[in-house]
């Protein structure tokens, strides 16, 4: 059973962790995302859609990442070059692109809330010799899709890159003093919108990794708040790569968790559902209280 529990973790993690990621550096940037909801959606949406048209889940991941990617820039251009309000942005963002989706949905396609695309491919398994015979890891491990292995390669990739490249320097600089950052001659607008395609490209990835996972279908509520639940991640890990991963794993542990027992007799299914999400509350409030006491202790 804790075998189970484990690999769906990691499983429900994956779209959480892919947008999480791209928030976090959208924030070393200097903005943050709100949008990401928005942005795997309409991944997920494209991803489908492409993947079925041509009957190739590379394709569909790369459509669905070019998606994420062109809504990220679109939101961050808002932001940067209209002077938007990022919150306020981002909020809009998400209801726009969820009504676009919705009215798409029911004007081309004739359905409401669910699309089965014919033809679509969705995400092979890879299988690696010898996994499954490591104890507890690998049974957890065996059997995850490419975008499982790509997300475990991107934690330390972006750790790097922040820390070590000078992309990842002028990206950091450019979020913690525009002034500053302005006047040394970095372009710190150009940079923020880079960083809001990847983010936007990041998360799109995310709403493929739901569409062409395991359900092989798109839903126009299948993200069901899991971005707002990546910029809580993001936030707890402090827009860190590790920090944040670890806190989408422990959310898609509470994911699965509810999705075990809602087999288990004698308990409210409705109550169980909010399990992540009381989570999400608990994780927030703990981060809230470390910042005020990080920041007490830097007043004495």
């Amino acid at each position: 059973m804790i075998d189970d529990i484990i690999s769906s973790a990691l499983v429900l993690s994956v779209p959480i962790a892919l947008a999480a990621l791209g928030g976090a550096i959208h924030r070393r940037a200097g903005i943050v995302n709100i949008g990401l909801e928005a942005h795997m959606l309409i991944g997920a949406f494209i991803g489908a859609l492409v993947s079925g048209a041509t009957q190739n889940w590379v394709l569909g991941v790369l459509g669905g990442a070019a998606a994420g990617a062109l809504s990220g820039w679109l939101m961050s251009a808002i932001i940067t070059r209209l002077k938007a309000n990022e919150i306020i942005a981002g909020l809009g963002f998400n209801i726009v692109v969820l009504g676009l989706v919705g009215y798409v949905l029911r004007s081309v396609f004739s359905v409401s809330g669910t699309l089965h695309v014919p033809g679509l491919q969705r995400l092979p398994t890879i299988t690696i010799p010898g996994l499954d015979d490591i104890p507890v890891v690998g049974a957890a491990l065996s059997g995850k899709d490419p975008l499982f292995w790509l997300t475990i390669a991107l934690i330390p990739l972006i750790a790097w890159a922040l820390a070590r490249t000078p992309g990842g320097l002028r990206l950091r600089a450019s979020g913690a003093a525009v002034g500053i950052s302005s006047s040394l001659g970095l372009r710190t607008l150009r940079i923020r919108d880079v960083a809001g395609v990847i983010a936007g490209a990041l998360a799109g990835l995310g709403g493929v990794a739901l569409s062409l996972g395991a359900v092989g279908l798109f839903n126009e509520n299948m993200t069901a708040g899991r971005g707002f639940v990546a910029l809580a991640a993001f936030y707890f890990g402090r827009s860190r790569p590790l920090p944040t991963a670890l806190a989408c794993v422990l959310f898609g542990f509470f994911d699965a968790l509810q999705i075990r027992l809602q087999t288990v007799g004698g308990l409210s299914p409705d109550l169980i559902s909010t399990l992540p999400y009381v989570a999400v509350v608990l994780v927030l409030t703990l981060t809230a209280i470390r910042e005020q006491r990080r920041n007490a202790r830097r007043l004495v």
